[in-house]
């Protein structure tokens, strides 16, 4: 991920500074700030090529985004753009329409049509990506440009879920892991779009299918914590049946409970090694995790890594 920060850019300069490099961008905007806060704009956003999106994450102070007509004349890349704010919040307005939108929730924007975005201090996921890339009729998706996505309920929790997670493991994935998540990031924004949109039986089986678990797994490891994710919680929260559940992951040759295990197993190694975590006792770091019996959690480490969670703790302290 390349990052761009001004924060080695004179305060006085940087808020011209990261107003001209928007004009450079896949889709250009122009920037406006109240003179009264340019003074203290600050902006650090990464941005990486994610197979076929593009993906910025940007933690800014306020200010207001505009994609004009004018400069949709001079550049029109003629892509979607969804949005997940990750904290704060902003309010969008395109086509007349106007939401505010909140942490976790999501927006559709057709770039190639004026928009403008007012940000409060706030850190946001924008993921772009070409129009033919997308299986839904252009003509329905407008219907949704500006309009807010819930991210507290239904399908958009669910993506919300997903996004949110993209979005905190974005700075630390490997070439390999950024090509497999491209497209699994496509098909979990087709199947919300076209869910928003009720098309949802328009969508190809196997795209909804591999979108559901992708789902299911960012849903796994925002809960790792809660001592009551088990199979019949994960099913019951993606109103499926755990029949389903269990065949989704048989046909990628895991399990539902192994899955949960080896993630909170892979938490607890991380945070074992913490040096800011050093005083917490280990019980209470696999309780941390969901693990409700300590002696199950040390078996299960010993079993996974070869020695006790306390002299792997104190190995790494070495």
């Amino acid at each position: 991920m390349d990052v761009v920060s001004t924060d080695e850019v004179p305060a006085g300069e940087r808020f011209a500074y990261w107003r001209e490099l928007n004009k450079k961008l896949l889709v250009p905007y122009d920037l406006r700030c109240d003179p009264r806060v340019e003074s203290r704009f600050r902006v650090r956003a990464g941005f990486s090529g994610f197979g076929h999106v593009q993906v910025t994450l940007a933690t800014m102070t306020p200010h207001s985004v505009h994609r004009t007509a004018r400069l949709i004349r001079k550049a029109d890349p003629e892509v979607w753009e969804v949005g997940c704010t990750v904290r704060g919040s902003s309010i969008i307005t395109q086509d007349g329409r106007s939401s505010k939108l909140l942490v976790g929730d999501l927006v559709l924007v057709d770039t190639s049509r004026p928009y403008r975005v007012d940000q409060t201090d706030c850190q946001v996921l924008l993921l772009h990506f070409d129009r033919s890339r997308m299986p839904l009729a252009a003509r329905d998706l407008r219907c949704l440009s500006g309009v807010r996505i819930p991210g507290d309920r239904s399908v958009g929790a669910l993506t919300s879920q997903f996004m949110l997670h993209l979005a905190r493991s974005l700075p630390g994935l490997t070439p390999a892991e950024t090509g497999r998540l491209s497209v699994l990031t496509l098909e979990v924004l087709t199947t919300a779009l076209a869910h928003a949109l009720e098309r949802e039986g328009l969508l190809p089986a196997d795209t909804r299918q591999r979108a559901l678990l992708a789902r299911i797994d960012a849903f796994i490891r925002a809960n790792l914590g809660e001592r009551e994710l088990n199979p019949e919680a994960i099913a019951a929260a993606h109103h499926i049946s755990l029949r389903y559940l269990h065949r989704l992951f048989q046909q990628e040759a895991r399990t539902v409970a192994g899955s949960i295990r080896e993630l909170r197993l892979e938490r607890c190694r991380r945070d074992l090694t913490d040096p800011r975590l050093a005083s917490l006792p280990v019980h209470a770091i696999a309780s941390r995790w969901g693990f409700g019996s300590a002696a199950y959690f040390s078996a299960a480490f010993r079993a996974t890594y070869g020695v006790s969670p306390r002299q792997y703790r104190e190995y790494a302290q070495m």
